[in-house]
């Protein structure tokens, strides 16, 4: 494993998975899709996971953010447990502590933009911080196109409204599921270009499930997934030591 910078350790952590395992079904047909995991996830630091198809890395992050139950261990955001949690307490805190990015954009096609980047708020019953929500939506360059409605939209400006979205409530974390998944490069490289920058400019944590190692390349660390455990941490990575540690992998699951 690649050593901890010491700066890394002082920072206070937004998540934590401690010995999370996640099995489905039993006997012969049992399958272990998280093994024992344990793993923090640092204030303003901007992680990617990665992994072979089937590593466990979506699961990982869907544990984590609350969206899917685990086998046993234990899940932390801030200082609270989720295990503890009745499901109408989860619901409240997905809403007001965490932020949601996937690979399809979600947007609601009758609401203008700012009408979508509010809508959790709106729902939640809370005013957005005018300040805040205006940092947010100058910083993804979206000032002129909130009035426009989701099919006015290209589908990178689409996934800005939902980056736009997933930060405008300042959430605890953070968590994209393939995020740049359905765009061009170009597109993808400014969505990741906002990620990048919501950490660096406005202390926001992101934690990321990627395959693709040039968009892992814009986070500060990767946590490498293989069989359902963390095998591997790279910090500052390049897209080339990335793609240089998931061909090691490869090569390990040839050989097997």
């Amino acid at each position: 494993m690649t050593t901890t910078p010491l700066a890394d350790r002082t920072t206070a952590v937004a998540a934590r998975a401690t010995d999370l395992s996640k099995i489905y079904g039993q006997g012969e047909t049992q399958v272990v899709a998280l093994d024992r995991v344990s793993v923090d996830f640092r204030q303003a630091e901007f992680t990617a996971i990665m992994g072979p198809s089937g590593s466990g890395k979506s699961t990982l992050m869907h544990c984590v953010a609350g969206l899917d139950t685990f086998s046993s261990g234990s899940v932390r955001i801030g200082d609270t447990e989720l295990g503890s949690l009745k499901d109408k307490q989860l619901t409240k805190l997905r809403r007001d502590k965490i932020g949601f990015i996937f690979q399809a954009f979600n947007l609601l096609p009758t609401l203008n933009a700012l009408e979508n980047i509010t809508l959790p708020m709106d729902i939640a019953g809370r005013k957005p911080d005018k300040e805040w929500l205006d940092n947010v939506i100058r910083m993804v360059g979206l000032a002129d196109r909130l009035r426009h409605r989701p099919s006015q939209l290209s589908g990178g400006q689409q996934q800005r409204v939902a980056v736009a979205r997933a930060l405008a409530s300042r959430p605890d974390i953070v968590f994209g599921d393939e995020p740049t998944g359905n765009l061009d490069s170009r597109s993808g490289a400014e969505v990741l270009g906002f990620l990048r920058n919501s950490v660096r400019e406005l202390g926001q944590t992101v934690v990321m499930v990627t395959h693709d190692p040039v968009a892992a390349a814009y986070a500060d660390r990767v946590v490498f997934l293989a069989d359902g455990r963390i095998v591997d941490e790279v910090y500052g990575p390049t897209a080339e030591s990335v793609l240089d540690r998931m061909k090691q992998f490869d090569a390990k699951g040839r050989t097997s």
